[in-house]
């Protein structure tokens, strides 16, 4: 294993100091002129995932021009027109693996945008070349990935964020604050939602075999499928609908949790759970059977993961999941005609503790604490959550980013990133524990009636330091996935 990046920056060698005549010569910004951006505060940036939110995060990573978008990747073209035409100066590939082999010493950072099945296998392949990378929620497909990402991030001395903008939001460090006061006292349980899935999920496996369409190739297609097993292509496979399938995506819970599983891990600075039990919901086409469809993600589903205590709460927590139309109901503090969580009780996260309940929406906004007898705790509107960056879109998640590439790992603002991998490899790992329950409870075998025996469908039991279920072993190939050839991890 290596432990540096393989090229030096050329970033960092502009900004060391020009020796002339045996001192140091430091141009001051304001010699360079008005509007001038010295060379050092400069990035080159490439997008694997242009079209979509991949065009909003180069977009915002490139602040208004001041960082160059040196490349654009997408198997897709017509997804990708909106960044070809904002960025025509960049060079445009379909394989980002060709984009990092033939522009490697143009390349000082990537933003990642792809689809869940995507994540793990680019931001690898960029990391170990040397390059910070900005990867989307949820940081991979599957745990494995997210525990070597992590590893890889520090062995490669590289900046990284996961693109959980809600971790930026004053919101969070609301809720710490009150939670670190003590007025919501020791936590005992966590209800956290969404109404995802707001895609085709729990149907059956495609069978027909549309045409392509025209701006599509058959080699865009097998780029599309990169790591996954391949199959043929369909549009129930294609665009937002990828999420509903295992091959692809992680469902409602990999789609959301790590913006709202994000508070409670933050504030209650949770590690590794220690055992998560799941149940999906059925859907009947005829009286008795379900249908079984173990290649798409269900319909709903609840999933509750158990966290023993922390240094900040003695107590041990259970984290309850609910998707696809279910939500908790009103805790005793929270008055009958209160939505939970956001507008509509729609999305949201609630914390029980032994003094009171806090709640927010998706991204940490809407933070509201109850306690018996008291007024209801909101943010005031002038609270200052110490994000300088919290007027550039997205609260300033990508230009944070940025910034801190400029200043190198381990740097002041590197450390102060609200969701680099140190963080965000532990937190995905939490949220993909739940969709291994969620497969473990499909598996299955035939019986001789021709019924089936579902074996999964029992509390599983984690070792979080070496990534293993120790109570059934069948549980552990969701762990990781089979790579197809030409697309390893590592």
């Amino acid at each position: 294993m290596k432990n540096k990046p393989k090229s030096s920056s050329r970033r960092n060698f502009i900004k060391s100091s020009a020796i002339v005549g045996g001192g140091f010569f430091i141009v001051p910004r304001h010699v360079l002129g008005k509007g001038y951006v010295a060379p050092s505060d400069r990035l080159n940036l490439a997008a694997i995932g242009a079209g979509g939110k991949g065009f909003g995060d180069i977009r915002n990573a490139s602040d208004n021009g001041i960082n160059n978008v040196v490349a654009l990747c997408d198997v897709d073209v017509k997804a990708a027109e909106r960044a070809v035409s904002a960025f025509p100066e960049a060079k445009f590939f379909k394989d980002f693996r060709r984009m990092l082999e033939k522009m490697d010493k143009d390349i000082d950072a990537v933003t990642i945008s792809a689809p869940d099945h995507i994540h793990g296998v680019a931001a690898m392949a960029a990391m170990e070349m040397g390059k910070h990378v900005y990867v989307q929620k949820p940081l991979t497909h599957n745990i494995h990935e997210a525990r070597q990402l992590t590893i890889a991030a520090r062995r490669n001395k590289v900046v990284t964020q996961m693109g959980n903008q809600g971790a930026s939001h004053p919101g969070q460090v609301q809720m710490k604050k009150w939670f670190d006061e003590g007025l919501l006292g020791t936590v005992h349980t966590v209800e956290v939602w969404t109404n995802r899935p707001v895609w085709p999920q729990g149907i059956p496996v495609p069978l027909e075999k549309p045409a392509m369409p025209d701006h599509l190739s058959k080699e865009d297609w097998d780029l599309y499928i990169g790591p996954a097993k391949y199959v043929d292509y369909h549009p129930l496979y294609y665009h937002f609908k990828w999420r509903g399938w295992w091959n692809f995506g992680t469902g409602a819970l990999g789609d959301m949790g790590c913006h709202i599983i994000d508070s409670p891990f933050r504030i209650l600075e949770l590690g590794y759970p220690t055992e998560v039990e799941a149940s999906v919901g059925d859907i009947y086409k005829r009286d008795w059977n379900p249908e079984y469809v173990p290649e798409g993600c269900p319909p709903s589903s609840r999933v509750q993961v158990v966290f023993p205590k922390t240094k900040v709460n003695d107590s041990k927590v259970k984290m309850i999941w609910s998707d696809g139309g279910l939500r908790p109901f009103h805790p005793d503090l929270i008055p009958a005609s209160d939505d939970l969580g956001g507008p509509g009780s729609r999305n949201g996260m609630i914390m029980i503790g032994d003094k009171g309940v806090m709640s927010c929406d998706v991204y940490g906004t809407y933070p509201r604490l109850y306690r018996k007898d008291e007024e209801v705790l909101t943010m005031p509107d002038d609270f200052d959550g110490g994000n300088k960056y919290i007027d550039y879109p997205e609260l300033g998640h990508q230009k944070a980013w940025t910034e801190a590439c400029k200043e190198g790992f381990n740097s002041e603002a590197h450390n102060a990133l609200t969701s680099s991998f140190d963080y965000a490899g532990p937190l995905t790992e939490t949220v993909l524990m739940g969709n291994l329950a969620i497969r473990s409870y499909t598996l299955a075998e035939m019986k001789d009636d021709g019924g089936r025996k579902f074996n999964g469908r029992k509390k599983l039991l984690w070792d979080g330091e070496n990534t293993r279920i120790t109570n059934f072993e069948e549980a552990n190939q969701f762990v990781s996935r089979d790579y197809r050839e030409g697309w390893k991890l590592i």
